[in-house]
């Protein structure tokens, strides 16, 4: 069971953003520091990637664990109230996510998926993004 009311719950998810989130902003810093330049949610691309190289034809997500079902993660479990409806929402999302990187690496595409809970590790980060832009 919830522990707020229907109503603060409603208040509280209204609040969550879809773009320069805070997990977002720790990759584009960090980016940034290293030296990349970017494009920033291309609404041409499917999925509207969070971050976008065109001339190296590359993207990148930074995906929330709860909203993207992180496999594996703690951060990725299904709230206690109103299962049948996250459990419904959350996998359209993996669903959706699935199509939208497909089509991108279908157009010729690499894609670079960083989840939030990574952000944890950031030399391992950085080398790993490093690895994927060079």
């Amino acid at each position: 069971m919830d522990t707020v009311s229907r109503k603060k719950r409603s208040e509280v998810m209204g609040r969550v953003k879809g773009k320069d989130t805070r997990p977002e902003m720790v990759v584009r810093r960090m980016l940034h520091g290293l030296g990349y330049r970017y494009r920033l949610h291309a609404p041409e691309l499917p999925g509207r990637p969070d971050i976008v190289f065109r001339q190296r034809k590359k993207v990148i997500f930074v995906h929330g664990c709860f909203w993207h079902r992180h496999d594996n993660c703690k951060l990725a479990r299904i709230p206690k109230s109103r299962v049948e409806f996250w459990t419904q929402k959350l996998t359209q999302n993996k669903e959706r996510d699935q199509r939208n990187l497909q089509d991108l690496v279908n157009n010729g595409w690499k894609v670079l998926i960083i989840w939030e809970c990574e952000l944890t590790d950031i030399v391992a980060l950085k080398a790993r993004v490093q690895q994927f832009l060079d």
